[in-house]
């Protein structure tokens, strides 16, 4: 009894110390916004600037590529560019469209080491992932990029999802076999070609049969994620979902980085 009472009370001294050190680190470090530093009430919380600065993209938009469209066009309506071409992914699920704010935290995830700012995206990027995923693949980095860069941001972003969503995350299925040249500057077909058969599914059985989400930081022209999507459907996977932390609706807003 007397080692029972014993237990009890240092298991409730314990609980107060963490208590009043949680309470001291939140009054040293609090939460701050992602963009620009502010403090916030709670973690991956944005300003309000911030926060009016970012687009969030949700219907209505394209059937084909979750294009945003200004106003509803009816069931099953597509953009201009699906009925040319139509995609062979089920659409490009992304949180914001991107604008200044959306590039701050892509700059810092990929270049600033900021990797916490993966889990804020993951975080905007939820409401977006559609019911039925079987598994979370990355694009992929070289071996040389990921070695000079030390981690992959689509993986750091894809391990998130996986934590909120409970959907498997395979980061070493699909590999860049051949490093590419950087896409800035170059038009849609020149893009496509420097990407083609640039990637490759180490294991079939892996992505057999399952619907896969696709994870990236930036949807921009769409190159890398169409030549990913053409691996993985050739391995056998039954479907792919472009998800994205930002994807870029006006061409002026292209990014000035590319992987």
């Amino acid at each position: 009894m007397i080692r029972r009472t014993t237990i009890d009370a240092g298991r409730a001294v314990a609980r107060a110390t963490t208590g009043v050190v949680g309470n001291v680190v939140a009054w040293a470090l609090p939460p701050r916004c992602p963009g620009c530093a502010t403090p916030v009430a709670a973690d991956h919380r944005f300003c309000a600037a911030c926060w009016s600065g970012l687009r969030l993209l949700a219907p209505p938009w394209c059937a084909g590529c979750n294009r945003p469209f200004a106003f509803d066009r009816g069931d099953g309506a597509r953009c201009g560019q699906c009925l040319a071409d139509p995609p062979r992914h089920q659409g490009v699920r992304a949180a914001v469209a991107y604008g200044p704010v959306a590039r701050q935290l892509a700059l810092k995830l990929k270049y600033g080491r900021r990797i916490g700012i993966a889990a804020t995206m993951a975080e905007r990027m939820m409401p977006g992932v559609p019911g039925g995923l079987d598994l979370l693949v990355p694009v992929p980095l070289h071996r040389w990029r990921l070695w000079s860069r030390g981690y992959n941001q689509a993986a750091l972003i894809a391990a998130a999802l996986h934590r909120r969503s409970g959907v498997v995350h395979d980061p070493f299925v699909l590999i860049r076999r051949r490093q590419t040249v950087a896409l800035k500057g170059m038009g849609r077909g020149d893009r496509r070609k420097a990407v083609a058969g640039a990637f490759a599914v180490v294991d079939r059985q892996r992505v057999r049969g399952k619907a896969v989400g696709l994870v990236d930081d930036v949807f921009t022209s769409g190159a890398t994620a169409t030549a990913c999507t053409r691996t993985l459907l050739a391995a056998g996977a039954a479907s792919v979902t472009i998800l994205c932390w930002a994807r870029v609706i006006d061409d002026d807003d292209r990014p000035d980085y590319a992987d």
